[in-house]
């Protein structure tokens, strides 16, 4: 197997990773009963920036697993990594935008399959933008020092502004597409969370609540006070 065709596996394997701890990242504030520390890594609301950090730490922590066993085989290694995260939420952002944008226009249905997609195109845009870098000839034209301050740029942006979000449309929890006027930490997650307490099971309904039972309760709880 050539250089070039290691390295693409090894970025495909990367893609496969951050799917998946993406995905587990979505749900981890929740079940470490929101524990603070947890928040640094995990989505803290239902804010596109909060999916886009779900992708960025498995990134990184990828990226500084595969160093070990590619940095023989990989040129410009921290540059094209740091490309592959920066292109990564730039891509998920204007195509989940466009696609909310779409649907808004069109009058057509929100499909959760639909945005998993942009996701998952997301993270395999930037990981294929890191093997054409990787896999190319050595370059000079980026000084390290310059590659360096991406790394501290975009670490330092995932984890303050979890704890100090500005207050902009991207940082808004958008729960069930729709905005709450609420950023960052919440105050209060008894309304928001997505898995119910064992309490609540044995009282009836679903152990799991997706926007459809969110609907189906408030509209059960409007009807018993009319």
């Amino acid at each position: 197997m050539s250089r070039s065709s290691k390295l693409l596996v090894w970025e495909l394997s990367c893609v496969l990773w951050i799917c998946v701890a993406g995905s587990l990242l979505h749900f981890a504030f929740e079940l470490s009963d929101y524990w603070k520390p947890m928040a640094l890594f995990a989505a803290v609301n239902e804010s596109v920036w909060g999916h886009l950090k779900m992708y960025f730490w498995p990134g990184l922590f990828f990226a500084l697993a595969q160093y070990t066993y590619t940095r023989h085989l990989a040129n410009n290694y921290w540059l094209g990594k740091m490309v592959a995260l920066a292109v990564t939420p730039v891509v998920i952002t204007f195509m989940y935008h466009g696609y909310m944008s779409y649907t808004a226009a069109s009058g057509s249905k929100i499909s959760v399959g639909s945005i998993l997609m942009i996701m998952f195109l997301g993270v395999l845009a930037g990981q294929l933008c890191s093997w054409r870098i990787l896999s190319s000839k050595p370059t000079t034209a980026i000084e390290p020092r310059y590659v360096a301050s991406g790394y501290f740029g975009l670490v330092a942006s995932f984890s303050l502004f979890t704890y100090f979000p500005p207050q902009v449309f991207l940082f808004e929890n958008y729960l069930c597409y729709e905005y709450t006027s609420e950023y960052g930490i919440l105050d209060d997650y008894k309304p928001y969370r997505m898995f119910r307490t064992a309490e609540e099971i044995e009282a009836g309904g679903d152990s799991i609540w997706y926007c459809a039972n969110r609907s189906d309760d408030a509209t059960t709880a409007a009807l018993s006070t009319s």
